[in-house]
């Protein structure tokens, strides 16, 4: 067709492209928690992460180190057996990073986006894979000033990397009920409880998993992505959950949160379904799934409602459920594994966020309180930060 360009690609002519995964010790952890770098006069995200940066040994893949934008650090834990260790160095990360910025009049903000600032005034690091993502996403890729919260769950047996995928997937809408933190955008309520979520999804590798039966299918579609140009290397699929190379099953589903509490909560819950899950297959049982059409409406309502969303199930005898229910009980089943795990006391604050309020929710609250000053929102957000604890409504 004339003015019609299109790639040609023969699968059976292509280089097949390999992914490697090497098991890893069951139920470890490691996480990725990206901030933005603001302006405590006027409380804008300025291009100012250098401030941080340029004080670390390696910026690139030290525990300190550079994001997509120029305003944006991300730090990263080592790997943990217990969710305690993960909490406690993040804390001290944290810390580094707020007694750095302090003297120059800058703070962090730890949210999944900023409530009131222009997305597209931030410029991305000078870096080949975050040049291609601005260029080759045209205004979304200039739209995203978004913050996460990636967690690592080690796994023993490539053959579990697939499954336990896909059935993390199935509890995405609890991740993002728990972690949402995003509910203004460019000074406007949303009425989601998540706008990253809605955000983030426009970029053509992001989603949900696709189902693949085989880690050879899985590659073979990673293959098919490359040789038409969507991705360069295995790490540009960028699914809400996905294996990865470490030996690990990435969590990627989440808004950034603004306190080490709410790290250690969101890690402890990843922590123990990975580990029911892998005792699952351990025994021979299949994970149960849900069909892809339903965890897409699933994850919709999570970001738009949070802990109201009702959700639906793969149970034929109960087809819908309310989010806040359906997660308070699997908290409830899983505390005999956090018990093992030496994580009760982080997975009992995933049910005090439940009956307490997210970030969305607390956000909210103040908005209400001051009017709308989403200034108002942002300072006190930044304040949970640098106490580590949510500042909840009776506290």
């Amino acid at each position: 067709m004339i003015g019609c360009a299109e790639t040609h690609f023969d699968p059976e002519r292509a280089t097949h492209m390999k992914i490697d995964f090497k098991p890893s010790q069951r139920a470890t952890l490691g996480v990725e928690w990206e901030l933005t770098v603001v302006d405590l006069a006027t409380l804008e995200q300025v291009p100012e992460a250098h401030r941080v940066l340029d004080g670390v040994e390696d910026p690139v893949n030290g525990p300190i180190r550079a994001e997509y934008l120029r305003s944006m650090i991300e730090l990263v834990s080592g790997v943990h057996t217990s969710v305690g260790g993960v909490v406690s160095e993040m804390d001290a990360l944290m810390h580094h990073v707020i007694e750095s910025l302090e003297p120059h009049g800058l703070a962090v903000m730890a949210m999944g986006a900023h409530p009131f600032a222009d997305p597209a005034q931030q410029q991305p690091v000078k870096k080949a894979q975050y040049r291609r993502v601005r260029e080759r996403n045209g205004w979304w890729g200039g739209q995203m000033a978004v913050n996460g919260v990636h967690i690592h769950a080690g796994v023993d047996d490539r053959s579990k990397a697939l499954p336990v995928t896909y059935g993390l997937a199935r509890f995405i809408p609890y991740f993002i009920a728990l972690s949402a933190s995003s509910p203004f955008w460019m000074g406007t309520d949303t009425a989601f409880a998540s706008q990253r979520t809605m955000m983030f999804q426009q970029l053509p590798t992001n989603g949900l998993p696709y189902h693949m039966s085989s880690w050879k299918e899985f590659e073979r579609y990673a293959t098919e992505l490359e040789g038409v140009g969507m991705i360069q290397s295995p790490s540009e699929i960028r699914w809400d959950v996905r294996p990865s190379t470490f030996g690990t099953v990435e969590n990627r589903s989440m808004d950034c949160v603004p306190t080490v509490f709410e790290i250690g909560a969101l890690a402890a819950l990843t922590q123990c379904l990975v580990e029911w899950m892998s005792r699952e297959l351990d025994a021979g049982r299949e994970i149960e799934r849900l069909a892809f059409w339903f965890m897409r409406e699933n994850k919709w309502r999570a970001a738009r409602y949070g802990l109201g969303a009702e959700v639906v199930t793969p149970r034929p005898h109960e087809h819908t459920l309310a989010l806040r229910e359906g997660l308070l009980h699997w908290l409830q089943r899983l505390e005999p594994i956090a018990d093992e795990l030496g994580c009760s006391s982080q997975l009992a604050d995933c049910v005090e966020l439940v009956h307490r309020g997210p970030s969305y929710v607390r956000q909210r609250r103040v908005a209400t309180a001051t009017d709308g000053d989403l200034s108002a929102v942002l300072r006190a957000t930044i304040s949970e930060t640098m106490g580590g604890r949510p500042h909840f409504k009776d506290s």
